[in-house]
């Protein structure tokens, strides 16, 4: 007779919080990840071609989709280092 048991139903809210600026031609971002856990920051930047016309909307995606790019990675590598870890104690 096998014996199963339930699987613990466990809920979490992550905040991210993206503030934009702009100078000039240049839009930034300052990103900020708080998992409960740990917080992951980033700050990342985007320049319009002074050819092209001013539209601060793109700007904005382009620095915001870096800062959530360079937040990816690093939760990824803090997950592969938890891992680690977690691999090193279980082994001894």
């Amino acid at each position: 007779m096998s014996t199963k048991t339930a699987a613990t139903m466990r809920t979490k809210q992550w905040s991210l919080r993206l503030d934009l600026f702009e100078e000039g031609d240049t839009t930034k971002v300052h990103a900020v990840l708080d998992t409960g856990d740990t917080t992951l920051e980033t700050r990342t930047t985007a320049r319009r071609n002074p050819g092209d016309p001013p539209v601060p909307e793109i700007g904005d995606e382009y620095a915001a989709a870096r800062a959530l790019i360079d937040l990816g990675h690093q939760l990824l590598r803090a997950g592969l280092s938890d891992s680690a870890a977690n691999d090193r104690s279980r082994t001894g």
